[in-house]
């Protein structure tokens, strides 16, 4: 099974999951009538209406390269990342509507207790979900995943929050609580759409992966070969689960074709073991100058100058554009 069949097949379930879990808090809401439990399962129709963007876009994304899209599809992953934040927000909104509404109404809370279990039923799911649908997008660098498995952690904690709450309300009577929490639900899920939809937008403009720059880097520094005398010019795009590599690498200037290609080579198995198959690779390599041998500790028969200091690779000098020289 491919990676893009992998997260296909994930997100197919935990779209079913998703359904599941409406239908069981709309059953809670309809025993209780509490506006937490309505807020809830408003966030849990954004799942559902999400999973299967997320589904959708994970299909287009494995498609293979073409004519018209040489670098793949993958980036149909940060649109649907958008379109869920963007939901996630709006159910948010419609939170806060229900909440005001509901003020006006003044609809009394009962059966409590059935609600609770029906609902910690479905906090448990969602975490045991959410943990796995994390866990293999940030795998398989998927962000359509990531999203749903963030989705639906944010989820669980706010149904624990929810549950706490009505706990309180059971034994204190204090039913206006139940207002107070689902309003004070719909800012945080409000918030972490919002963080969704930054993520995608960065991803979508190609912003670059700090983080990921820097694992790359910590990696490249342990296991560096002697013959990879400098590297600079690099830079990591991500295309859904694919990410696309490139950057000079300078080696010594007597080696032939074959020889600079074995150390691509080199290169290219050792990202690859680290960081997955999902990605494409592209090296310009140069030849080292008089002024490289400064930094370069190389037992080397045509140094033209002495060793100075071995040159660290770090996040400033690797993606700057220049050979770098003492």
């Amino acid at each position: 099974m491919t990676t893009a069949q992998q997260n296909f097949r994930v997100q197919l379930w935990i779209t079913l999951l998703s359904v599941l879990l409406f239908l069981t808090k709309i059953i809670a809401y309809y025993f209780t009538h509490s506006l937490a439990i309505l807020s809830d399962a408003l966030e849990s129709i954004v799942n559902v209406i999400a999973g299967f963007i997320g589904l959708y876009s994970l299909y287009i994304a494995a498609k293979p390269k073409d004519l018209e899209h040489p670098y793949g599809h993958g980036k149909a992953e940060f649109v649907s990342a958008a379109v869920e934040g963007g939901l996630i927000v709006a159910a948010g909104i419609m939170i806060i509507y229900e909440t005001v509404a509901n003020i006006l109404r003044n609809e009394p809370v009962h059966q409590l207790d059935t609600g609770l279990w029906l609902i910690g039923a479905t906090a448990l799911l969602n975490f045991v979900a959410g943990t796995i649908c994390l866990r293999l997008g940030k795998k398989n660098n998927s962000l359509a995943l990531q999203a749903s498995g963030k989705h639906l952690q944010v989820d669980t904690y706010s149904t624990l929050a929810i549950i706490a709450g009505l706990i309180i309300i059971l034994f204190t009577k204090l039913y206006w609580l139940d207002k107070l929490i689902a309003f004070v639900m719909s800012i945080l899920i409000i918030y972490n759409g919002y963080k969704i939809i930054r993520s995608s937008l960065a991803g979508i403009m190609d912003e670059a992966d700090m983080e990921l720059l820097k694992k790359f880097i910590e990696v490249l520094n342990k296991n560096r070969s002697e013959n990879w005398i400098d590297l600079h010019n690099l830079r990591v795009i991500k295309y859904g689960s694919l990410l696309h590599v490139d950057c000079h690498l300078t080696v010594p200037w007597y080696l032939n074709i074959h020889e600079a290609h074995r150390e691509i080579d080199r290169l290219s198995v050792l990202i690859k073991q680290e960081f997955g198959d999902m990605i494409e690779l592209f090296v310009h390599t140069d030849g080292c100058l008089p002024f490289s041998c400064r930094i370069c500790n190389k037992k080397c028969d045509h140094r033209e100058d002495k060793f100075e200091q071995k040159l660290e690779w770090t996040l400033t000098n690797v993606i700057s554009d220049k050979k770098h020289q003492l």
